[in-house]
């Protein structure tokens, strides 16, 4: 097991090198001068040159390169220019709400998924596999920038269950939550059928059936396990789809996470905030298909083999 970690973290370094150096080069490959559009038109040529220095600009490229990768091994990622702090303080305010509404609504998909995929294998071609799949094609009909409005609309301003923007509750998640996982749940529950469908085809399920084991344990026990792998592929994938997701629901629930801060930073043209937020959410992606490798094989023991 310890040389299968070490043989995937060694992988991981060249995507990490990638991820960082793609990052750094986004603020050069912005149209005309980042910094004179960061301070806004008509800024005088004394403070373009100032800041330009302050922030390492009128330095030579590879040196910039070796500067910025000293940064990120320090946590040090520039200042922002508008809120005038570190940009790793903004992030590390600002990350953890994120990554709350993002495995909230992970656990959202798999609660809704792992049933209805279940009992959509198990009862194939009947009512309740068809009533299923329509559901399933609906929730992949709508995107999140449709579906919040319409569950705001509904349980917060017609029934008043729920708050309509903002943080800091239980109640206040739901809705971003179901928003985010609403269309994930749809692509899992047609994942989690054809595995099983697969799965319970095989000559090992008919022998534990044979055995007089109950139903439940053949079918969660035995076959959705070996049915995982697929699933956690589609999980893993899905999570930086998540984050991806994260910027247009955070917009739309005023949840202040590293999606909102990102627009924020768009919109104000800091640029070095930009760059900080996609590096953060590019190596939570990383380190997702990393975690994802390891429960492959916590969960079929021969890829260890």
């Amino acid at each position: 097991m310890l040389r299968y970690l070490s043989l995937r973290l060694l992988y991981m370094l060249p995507v990490v090198w990638l991820v960082v150096s793609l990052v750094f080069l986004l603020i050069h490959l912005v149209p005309g001068d980042p910094v004179a559009q960061m301070l806004g038109e008509g800024a005088p040529a004394a403070d373009i040159e100032a800041t330009r220095h302050a922030y390492g600009l009128d330095v030579p490229l590879p040196e910039q390169y070796i500067h910025y990768w000293k940064g990120v091994l320090h946590g040090d990622l520039g200042l922002s220019l508008r809120f005038n702090q570190s940009v790793s303080s903004l992030i590390a305010q600002r990350y953890p709400l994120t990554l709350q509404l993002t495995v909230a609504a992970l656990l959202v998909a798999i609660l809704l998924s792992v049933p209805a995929g279940v009992r959509s294998a198990q009862r194939r071609n009947r009512w309740d596999d068809r009533l299923l799949s329509v559901v399933s094609l609906l929730g992949l009909s709508f995107p999140n920038f449709a579906l919040g409005p319409i569950l705001i609309l509904f349980f917060s301003i017609n029934l008043g269950l729920l708050p309509v923007s903002g943080s800091g509750t239980f109640a206040h998640l739901v809705l971003p939550a179901i928003t985010m996982g609403g269309a994930l749940a749809a692509i899992l529950t047609r994942m989690v059928r054809t595995s099983m469908l697969e799965e319970l085809s095989h000559d090992y399920i008919r022998t534990a059936r044979a055995k007089g084991l109950p139903e439940r344990t053949v079918v969660y026990r035995h076959a959705l396990r070996n049915a995982m792998i697929p699933i956690i592929t589609v999980l893993g994938l899905q999570f930086g789809a998540l984050l991806a997701g994260a910027i247009v629901t955070e917009t739309i629930f005023s949840w202040p996470g590293i999606g909102r801060l990102t627009i924020q930073a768009i919109s104000n043209r800091d640029y070095y905030l930009v760059q900080g937020c996609i590096l953060a959410i590019g190596l939570t992606y990383v380190a997702v298909n990393f975690l994802t490798d390891l429960l492959y094989s916590a969960v079929n023991p021969r890829i260890r083999q």
